[in-house]
């Protein structure tokens, strides 16, 4: 017997430079859309969720921390870890150390190279796959991200890649517990681990999709090169 869990293992807090979600808020919107759980994974840094999990003492959602990786071969999620691994190494080679250190890795968005999605070839020794991603416009990459894992035989994982609260819990990692077990983040973890998840979810609106890409491209635009 088991019991099911509902947590979104994708998102990100200001302490990402493309996000304006406070901490706070992030939490009580999780609460409001009814989600067991959250993992904050901000672009390289682990700043955000450590708030989030410390605020998350008096929250009925779980929080969990982690971070979206920048490595060599494009973005991973490092979910439950307590410091973010260096960025700009080795896909393969920074999920070894992930996992290493306790974490579960997880390839966000996959084949999507102008969100710095991981190709097939790069992809080797994760945990599982983002096969839904709530930040699209059309499900092409998802169905292809679906079909990858199917063929490779990797957990799925959804995820709302959300940058303000109205995206949080658009998609999901549905998680199976041991019944009796709380869910709590070392359960969590553990589940996932194990690869007891599906991805539930459905896409972003057109206003949040063009409001994601016209905060990255002022980014961009004042970065220097």
């Amino acid at each position: 017997m088991s019991r099911t869990v509902t947590v979104d293992t994708h998102l990100h807090t200001v302490a990402s430079y493309d996000s304006e979600m406070l901490p706070e808020r992030l939490l009580r919107r999780a609460e409001a859309v009814g989600l067991d759980g959250v993992v904050v994974t901000d672009h390289d840094t682990v700043e955000g969720a450590h708030v989030v999990a410390d605020l998350a003492a008096d929250s009925p959602v779980t929080a969990i921390v982690g971070c979206e990786v920048s490595t060599a071969d494009g973005h991973l999620l490092a979910i439950g870890v307590e410091e973010a691994p260096a960025s700009d190494e080795p896909l393969a080679a920074t999920a070894e150390r992930i996992r290493r250190r306790g974490g579960v890795a997880v390839v966000p968005h996959p084949f999507q190279r102008s969100r710095h999605g991981a190709s097939a070839d790069a992809i080797d020794g994760v945990d599982g796959i983002e096969v839904y991603n709530a930040l699209t416009l059309v499900n092409l990459r998802n169905e292809q991200a679906t079909r990858y894992a199917r063929a490779a035989d990797y957990p799925a994982f959804g995820g709302s890649d959300a940058h303000r609260p109205g995206g949080i819990g658009l998609a999901a990692t549905e998680v199976e517990l041991p019944t009796g077990s709380g869910c709590t983040a070392d359960a969590v973890l553990d589940a996932l681990r194990a690869g007891r998840t599906a991805a539930v979810g459905r896409r972003t609106s057109t206003w949040q999709y063009v409001t994601r890409l016209v905060a990255t491209a002022r980014y961009n635009a004042s970065s220097p090169l």
